[in-house]
């Protein structure tokens, strides 16, 4: 990303920061107001290129903001406060780094002069989130503001994504200087792959006769999804997800066998378990992959693609790696396979790709325990009117995710919006209302558990205010499902703490100005799913579930 410097003129730091942004091309913020930043908001105020939507906590502007970057492709902003407005960020920062996402989170900051001196509202924000950004700013000076801002998009755009803080003094947005009008040049993707390692690659995977192709949620960033479905049924590859890469292949192609990991699909595994080779393209190997091939099945003969060299090799050792953009790899890969000298024993290929299919038969049925729904038969009817519709979906934290998960099928990327490495309860919510706002105020289904969904669902007054068709549905079993299913198996059925109170949630929705569906049973369901998607605006579906189902 290069400036190039034209024109200059005059301006305060509120009014430099807000046109900075829109040289960047900023057209959405999530945000907060509070004193240190009134000027900045006046600034909104005075503009109609940049659209602001008000959330009800500022934890919530980060998850939005996630959202919105996850569907747009473009790098998600908010803006809050100094002291709590900008503690209140640390969770949905540290879900954007770990799940690889690109943020500029803008917080407000005492004056230059008392920083250090436990003025009214001062936070250290840039100690506080060192770990969990890529990299953090704080601006003492107007003199340093706009260059800081483009670095920050830069930083957060560029190789592996990810979240960045921007932490601004008071006096800097009263303070006058003169603004460079920017014009900006893209940075090219990251490639560190010569041709030699692209033969090397290209050589053991042609001589596997079982490979299999990890693809995780680096493909979806890398906006590589066609690429790895060309490179699959070139070579009669089968292929399966991690959770961040659902939607990155087509769950209907034959080749695809599910997710693998922990809550993953029995397929999925096992053919992770008996390939010869794995080609994993954008995936970092979390514990919850791992602790499932505990006999080496990851490592015994991995070539590894990823855009940050430090995650290659860093949990499973590769024995080839290829560092850089997948997109622009793979094409490399396709491109050099197409030379012809390149050949794989098609018969062997055929019948491993039969066999894995054939995994598919063992995958785990649904244990029910009582006559009640289970959350699989509601996701499954929730799926029917997802798929004809092609929405994005969302999820909360919890067994409603990894349900959601499973039964879910999605044939394109950004479509399933999930916290992965993080494992946010209240994600899900907000992340809806920021897709929906990428994707022009479309329809987005969030699915959620009765624990979870009261993490933000003070987040219903932003839907009504901004009419966002959100369609929020509860799988509500009274209970931490996942928590309590841990006590069920390791503390023998002593559930400390994990039956929970709800509130009637559709008296709350109507409270809000929103509208409230009731489900107690199989009858009511497909009904009230109908119901749900042909009211304008957003509608919080209530849905009793069997209360002890397990994974």
């Amino acid at each position: 990303m290069t400036l190039l410097k034209e024109n200059t003129k005059t301006l305060t730091g509120a009014k430099i920061l807000v046109e900075t942004l829109k040289k960047l091309n900023v057209d959405t913020i999530f945000g907060y107001p509070g004193g240190i930043v009134l000027e900045v908001y006046d600034e909104l105020y005075k503009q109609n290129d940049i659209k602001h939507y008000l959330v009800r906590h500022e934890q919530a502007a980060i998850h939005a903001a996630e959202g919105y970057a996850r569907v747009s492709s473009k790098c998600g902003v908010a803006i809050v406060t100094s002291g709590p407005g900008a503690t209140n960020i640390v969770t949905g920062v540290a879900n954007a780094y770990l799940d690889g996402y690109p943020l500029v989170v803008i917080t407000g900051q005492v004056m230059s002069s008392l920083i250090g001196k436990d003025a009214f509202q001062e936070v250290d924000i840039i100690d506080i989130t060192r770990t969990c950004t890529k990299k953090n700013f704080q601006v003492r000076s107007i003199d340093n503001l706009e260059n800081t801002l483009v670095e920050a998009f830069n930083t957060a755009l560029s190789g592996r994504k990810g979240p960045v803080v921007v932490d601004i003094a008071k006096n800097v947005f009263n303070e006058k200087a003169e603004i460079q009008n920017l014009q900006m040049t893209s940075i090219p993707p990251l490639n560190n792959s010569g041709i030699d390692i692209i033969k090397k690659a290209l050589c053991e995977i042609c001589n596997a006769k079982r490979p299999v192709i990890i693809s995780g949620g680096g493909v979806t960033l890398s906006g590589a999804s066609n690429e790895v479905m060309t490179f699959a049924k070139m070579l009669d590859i089968p292929v399966v997800n991690t959770m961040m890469g659902i939607g990155t292949y087509p769950a209907d192609d034959k080749n695809y066998l599910g997710m693998i990991g922990l809550f993953g699909n029995y397929s999925a595994n096992q053919a992770v378990k008996e390939s010869d080779l794995i080609f994993a393209v954008g995936t970092r190997f979390n514990d919850r992959i791992r602790c499932c091939f505990k006999n080496n099945e990851l490592g015994k003969h991995l070539v590894h693609l990823d855009i940050d060299k430090n995650e290659i090799s860093r949990l499973v050792k590769a024995s080839t790696a290829l560092e850089g953009d997948a997109k622009q790899v793979l094409n490399m890969m396709i491109s050099e396979y197409k030379s012809g000298n390149y050949h794989y024993n098609t018969r062997i290929r055929e019948e491993w790709l039969k066999d894995v299919n054939e995994f598919k038969s063992k995958n785990c049925d649904v244990v029910r325990k009582s006559s009640k729904l289970h959350s699989y038969d509601v996701i499954k009817a929730i799926s029917d009117y997802v798929s004809k519709k092609d929405l994005t979906v969302t999820t909360e934290v919890g067994q409603h995710q990894v349900w959601a998960a499973r039964a879910l099928k999605f044939n394109s990327p950004q479509r399933f919006l999930t916290s992965g490495g993080l494992g946010t309860m209240g994600f899900g919510f907000p992340a809806a209302i920021g897709a929906s706002v990428a994707n022009n105020n479309s329809e987005v289904v969030c699915i959620a558990g009765d624990g979870s969904i009261q993490m933000n669902i003070q987040e219903l007054a932003v839907c009504v205010q901004y009419n966002l068709p959100v369609k929020v549905f509860i799988l509500n079993n009274g209970y931490l499902g996942m928590v309590r299913q841990f006590q069920e198996k390791s503390c023998e059925k002593r559930y400390s703490q994990t039956k929970i109170s709800n509130p009637d949630y559709i008296t709350l929705a109507k409270a809000y100005g929103a509208n409230g569906i009731k489900v107690q049973n199989e009858s009511e369901l497909n009904y009230a799913i109908k119901q749900a998607f042909s009211i304008n605006g957003p509608v919080l579906v209530d849905i009793e579930i069997e209360p002890e189902e397990v994974l």
